[in-house]
């Protein structure tokens, strides 16, 4: 994390706004009463200005396995333990769940007072979201992030889903051997939905690293010779997936499917969509998935 460049922030259309400050990239949107909105961005604003500096000044403890970690002092540091310690069973640390838990804390200063119906923060593609009553978000999915959205510029979509005030979903998280951290697994994507960002955030890259088979396909690399400031030390990461077999691909879906129905039925998720190669897994609630865009 590079905090040396300060932030700053674009008005990309008439509703919504770019903040950038070194690795962390929003873009967030609000509808609601006019005077309620422009304090809402104000109060993002403010409370993001200092947030990397927060973070840099943690980031030893928050590369430690997250049993090690809890000492943090940051608000943003907190919320990233507290979403990891329930996954802590398995290998995970708190950068596990670094861009939901940005989001989510950008989104709560920006709708801590009334008057806004809806609006979300999204951190990279982790999400996060506030829904009145009544109010609606529905959410295009990319399995390969080549096809993704980037400030406005549409690409094609895989499928897409709804998430309205009556679901327990507030955070929304993809995960992947493609995305822009290192995979343990091999999925294309892992798309999770749970109570917040954070936890969506920790979700998708313990259910991603499930996703996974042994297979001459497969091409792994030590992840601190592939990335000098990783947290994953000296295991393995997926830098290559070649074309699987169907009984192979099957087994690295169940695998992941396995995980992710674990953490639905302990309630840290409510739903995950799994992708790899073309086929796909569901694990927990409907969230009026659907597998083909629309």
């Amino acid at each position: 994390m590079n905090a040396r460049l300060g932030p700053v922030r674009i008005a990309l259309d008439a509703r919504r706004w770019h903040f950038q400050h070194g690795p962390i990239d929003l873009v967030l949107e609000a509808w609601g009463e006019d005077d309620a909105v422009r304090a809402g961005y104000e109060r993002a604003w403010h409370r993001f200005e200092g947030m990397l500096e927060e973070l840099v000044a943690e980031l030893p403890r928050l590369r430690s396995p997250v049993g090690e970690a809890t000492g943090a002092t940051g608000v943003v540091a907190r919320r990233m333990v507290a979403a990891c310690l329930p996954f802590r069973s398995v290998f995970i640390t708190p950068m596990a769940a670094v861009a939901g838990s940005v989001a989510d804390e950008v989104l709560a200063a920006m709708v801590s007072a009334p008057g806004m119906s809806k609006a979300y923060v999204n951190n990279g593609g982790d999400i996060s979201l506030h829904i009145a009553p009544k109010e609606t978000f529905r959410v295009g999915v990319a399995n390969d992030p080549r096809h993704a959205m980037r400030h406005g510029h549409a690409y094609a979509l895989d499928g897409s889903f709804e998430v309205d005030a009556g679901l327990p979903v507030r955070g929304i998280a993809t995960s992947g051997w493609r995305g822009r951290s290192w995979s343990l697994g091999i999925a294309d994507s892992v798309t999770v939905l749970a109570g917040s960002a954070a936890a969506a955030d920790a979700g998708a890259t313990l259910i991603a690293n499930a996703v996974n088979v042994d297979h001459p396909a497969v091409e792994r690399a030590v992840a601190r010779d592939v990335d000098d400031n990783t947290d994953l030390g000296n295991r393995l990461v997926t830098v290559g997936v070649g074309i699987l077999p169907e009984d192979s691909l099957a087994l690295a879906l169940d695998q992941g499917a396995a995980v992710a129905s674990d953490f639905v039925r302990r309630g840290l998720i409510w739903c995950a969509l799994l992708t790899l190669q073309g086929a796909h897994r569901i694990a927990g609630g409907h969230a009026r998935l659907l597998t083909s865009a629309s």
